[in-house]
């Protein structure tokens, strides 16, 4: 039965570019908020490559040490973290920690708004999320054969 394995200089690799793909992402983000000012777009891009880091070790670490244990260690294993794992991040962020933490006094019609709207950003932003998991895995792993 073939499948992959990763040591641990390919994980520090895939780390870094992971980060690369979200200062990209960050930068192309920056400059489509304020204009391409260089250095408004050299501190996205660190912030980006520093926040993105620190996302994938922190949140997509723990759900890839599960994938890694159990043995779905493919490229849809990794498409599948990134993706659920920047959903959950950033639908979060947008509703108040899921409704658990105090939210400002909104009528029931526009929490249901929030939600939609947060669930179709979450969409947008899953599909990078989904890039940098793939990007870091194919860093990180080869083809046993």
């Amino acid at each position: 039965m073939r499948g992959y394995e990763a040591s641990l200089d390919r994980a520090g690799l895939a780390l870094g570019a992971g980060g690369l793909v979200g200062g990209v992402f960050a930068t192309i983000v920056v400059a489509i908020g304020s204009g391409i000012a260089p250095t408004g777009l050299i501190v996205g891009f660190v912030l980006g490559v520093l926040i993105t880091m620190m996302a994938a070790v922190a949140v997509g670490g723990p759900l890839w040490i599960l994938c890694h244990a159990l043995g779905w260690r493919g490229p849809g294993s990794a498409i599948a973290v990134g993706a659920l794992a920047g959903f959950a991040l950033f639908l979060g962020g947008q509703t108040y920690g899921f409704g658990l933490f105090d939210m400002p006094a909104l009528d029931s019609q526009a929490l249901l708004f929030r939600w939609i709207s947060a669930a179709a950003t979450s969409l947008i932003l899953a599909l990078v999320s989904a890039l940098i998991g793939w990007t870091m895995w194919r860093m990180a792993y080869r083809r046993v054969v």
